[in-house]
């Protein structure tokens, strides 16, 4: 039944993108929307088992799309989980798998390094509105540079300052800076997203809504303030899901609903507000999965059946080799690429493509997962970072019948304990030699301002 199901839509997926037999041109490749939010949590939205906070616009795009159960963010950390996103590749390869871009850091994603964007072009119009931490110095800024033609928002998170919204357009040098206001930010994010669609209807576009929200401090809008039971945070997460509405609505009004792929999903786990949906740890919390469980909503009438949850593996870094394939578009030439294709997993609801996901805590390899299991190498303690292996103890967890990694059972099943350790040992040699020699010098003067404090 799987591969009728598989073979089926394949066929509806070519009849979507390709060009019909007496048809003198190709078939107009589909449109992408992605919409990336900041630290939303796994539980913070209804179709992923939230209940504090009521999110019906996101929960009628799991309704008409496919909602991935086991959807695994780049990283559980902002600036990482970003070059993971953008590049398909392991963010430690881009060589900013270590913590997040501070303001007074110097570090940038590349310009070597093929974006989604890049990777579209020259088919598609891009443009990012929001947040970007990938670098706001030297080369790395603007993001203009990395194959977007449009770039309104913000260079890292709002909690961090100074903090101006800046505007670039392709072709163009000058950078232009405006004050910002904090509640409407997401709101203005929004616009500038909805008219660069409505400007570029008549031709492919890739449109990256990179929500600074709801990063703490959360900055309401005026209407959603008081509105929700879960405090500031769950006002931010209804604001953003009434901005999932208003674009849903949008397309339709122009005639691009069923010619748009709309991603919805999240950077990593959330902070110190929002729900992990019961997983264990949260953002920046070693290899458990509440730091990298995320929502992931794909939608896209027409060419993936409505109302499917499938929890085959998946990643943030399949993104890239995923938008090519139903772009038409060639995978980058010469990049060793960590993501896959997972259009059939979307479509058809497929196996992962994945044999497994390596999880990364900034440049260490902390955990890897399977379809079934899942094996952690080290856990935070008392501000440690304590290896399992020097306690003599192993950390083997069923996903399928243990998703909160609540119970090892590596002693009940020692072959699959033997294996997956195996797997974790490979993972950590074959990065090792990726890794920074030293720390960034930013965070050396970081560490010795917060032990000056403690003192």
């Amino acid at each position: 039944m799987r591969r009728r199901e598989v073979l089926k839509a394949s066929a509806a997926l070519a009849a979507a993108l390709l060009p019909a037999a007496s048809e003198a041109a190709p078939a107009r490749p589909p449109n992408i929307v992605l919409i990336l939010c900041d630290d939303l949590g796994y539980g913070d939205v209804g179709a992923f088992g939230g209940k504090m906070i009521r999110t019906p616009n996101i929960d009628r795009l799991a309704a008409e799309g496919v909602a991935l159960t086991d959807y695994y963010a780049p990283a559980n950390l902002c600036t990482p989980s970003r070059a993971g996103l953008l590049t398909g590749r392991y963010p430690i390869r881009t060589g900013l798998g270590y913590e997040v871009i501070m303001q007074n850091d110097d570090r940038g994603l590349p310009l070597s390094e093929v974006t989604i964007a890049r990777a579209l072009k020259p088919d598609y119009a891009t443009a990012l509105f929001g947040k970007w931490h990938l670098g706001h110095r030297g080369e790395a800024w603007p993001p203009t540079r990395h194959g977007f033609d449009r770039f309104f928002g913000i260079p890292y998170s709002h909690d961090m300052a100074p903090l101006s919204l800046f505007e670039a357009q392709v072709g163009s040098d000058e950078v232009k800076s405006s004050p910002v206001d904090y509640p409407t930010l997401q709101q203005q994010f929004y616009e500038h997203a909805e008219r660069f669609i409505e400007d570029n209807r008549e031709r492919p576009f890739f449109v990256e809504l990179a929500l600074s929200a709801p990063h703490l401090p959360e900055h309401p809008h005026a209407p959603f303030k008081g509105t929700t039971p879960a405090g500031t945070y769950g006002d931010v997460v209804a604001e953003i899901d009434s901005l999932v509405g208003r674009l849903m609505a949008r397309l339709k009004d122009l005639g691009l609903e069923r010619n748009t792929l709309v991603v919805f999903t999240s950077d990593n786990g959330p902070w110190f507000e929002g729900s992990a949906g019961g997983f264990r740890e949260r953002k920046g919390g070693g290899g458990f999965d509440g730091g990298y469980r995320v929502p992931f909503i794909a939608r896209m009438p027409g060419t993936i059946p409505g109302g499917r949850r499938v929890d085959s593996i998946a990643s943030g870094i399949d993104l890239l080799p995923t938008f090519c394939a139903m772009a038409g578009r060639p995978i980058p030439p010469g990049v060793e690429l960590d993501g896959k294709d997972i259009t059939q997993v979307l479509v058809a609801g497929a196996p992962s493509p994945h044999d497994q996901i390596v999880l990364f805590d900034n440049e260490n390899v902390v955990g890897v997962r399977t379809q079934r299991w899942k094996y952690i190498g080290a856990a935070y303690y008392r501000g440690l970072m304590m290896p399992m292996a020097l306690m003599g103890y192993q950390e083997l967890y069923d996903a399928r019948a243990d998703p909160a990694e609540s119970y090892s059972v590596a002693e009940t099943y020692p072959d699959a304990a033997a294996e997956m350790k195996a797997r974790l040992d490979k993972a950590k040699a074959e990065f090792a030699p990726l890794k920074h020699k030293d720390i960034p010098p930013v965070f050396k003067a970081l560490h010795q301002a917060l032990e000056h404090m403690e003192d």
